[in-house]
């Protein structure tokens, strides 16, 4: 039998509180979609479509554009055939979806500032901006609790960020793990250099730190390279950028790689599939956010409350890029 739903959507903008700086260039305001779904009986559904097209996902317009052809009353099968080349669109209406079939729908906007349910935030990893700024940063997040910290690189000259690497690593407290994420962005000479540097740190006994990875050293086109670091040294690398979507993910697989996978929900693609394929091949993940609101943060951490394994700690310790307005979801839907 098929289900139909009311089908609604407002796009929405965030500004981050400064500037986000990667690989990928500076990022200053986060752009998505926020949907409801209403069934027939009046239960609600949230969902969010928060693309990142240099990451992989389709672009904020693509999603829109999908979202203005579709009509008021949609279907289960409506939701279940978007296609592949729509990932952020796939999570955002299953997970209103399921939202809308769990028992917690219409809860969402009672819940103490629109806020989802953390984590304790020793199981979140915490980001560190770029460059020098993490030495003045890292004690605030070790402050509200984050012991893994993760921290970008590849956005520099090498010569000076291993300098601050340096000092970072020998003022860090004992017992931090710290996984450095160049965003593709370290030539194999370079990404030697860097996995060299934190083996020879591993075998340093007196450095009670754990670098516990490298996340994507190169670029998406040079996953063999990637394969051969994965095993040419002790430190171990994660895939980040290669695995954004599913077919991505499923492609890495089969050719071979048995490292860590970096899934971030929010542009991963379809859950049902996600979870079909993580029971089935049980791989080793650290699930990451995309700079979502609460609603799509909360549909991300079912998943990885669901599918994490190996203890990991996962990529969500971002709540302070951006300024906390308690109330933004229900003016975004009522404003209009």
């Amino acid at each position: 039998m098929t289900n139909d739903y009311r089908f609604e959507f407002r796009p929405y903008q965030r500004r981050f509180l400064r500037s986000l700086t990667t690989n990928h260039g500076n990022w200053d305001i986060r752009e998505g979609i926020i949907l409801r779904l209403t069934d027939q009986s009046g239960k609600v559904g949230w969902g969010e479509i928060a693309p990142i097209s240099w990451f992989g996902s389709e672009t904020l317009e693509q999603a829109l554009d999908f979202c203005r052809q579709l009509p008021a009353e949609i279907t289960d099968e409506i939701i279940f055939s978007i296609s592949d080349e729509l990932p952020a669109c796939q999570f955002g209406f299953e997970s209103a979806w399921e939202m809308g079939s769990g028992e917690w729908g219409s809860e969402f906007f009672s819940m103490p500032n629109a806020r989802c349910p953390m984590p304790h935030a020793q199981s979140f990893s915490g980001l560190l901006p770029a460059g020098e700024a993490a030495l003045n940063q890292w004690g605030t997040l070790w402050q509200q609790g984050y012991r893994t910290l993760k921290w970008k690189i590849g956005v520099d000259a090498i010569a000076y960020e291993l300098k601050i690497f340096e000092s970072l690593i020998h003022t860090l407290p004992a017992f931090t793990k710290l996984r450095l994420d160049a965003n593709g962005g370290l030539t194999y000479e370079e990404a030697n250099l860097w996995l060299w540097t934190c083996d020879n740190l591993k075998a340093n006994p007196e450095l009670p730190l754990e670098i516990e990875f490298i996340e994507q050293p190169l670029p998406v086109e040079q996953f063999q390279g990637m394969l051969e670091l994965s095993t040419s040294y002790e430190t171990a690398i994660a895939l980040d950028e290669s695995v954004a979507t599913l077919g991505q993910l499923a492609a890495c697989y089969q050719q071979g790689w048995r490292g860590i996978f970096v899934i971030k929900p929010g542009i991963v693609g379809s859950p049902s599939r996600l979870r079909k394929f993580c029971h089935q091949h049980q791989i080793d993940t650290v699930f990451s956010s995309v700079f979502e609101t609460a609603i799509a943060r909360l549909a991300a951490l079912q998943l990885a409350a669901e599918l994490s394994r190996n203890n990991r700690a996962i990529g969500f310790g971002i709540d302070h890029f951006f300024e906390q307005e308690e109330t933004w979801l229900q003016s975004l839907w009522n404003d209009l």
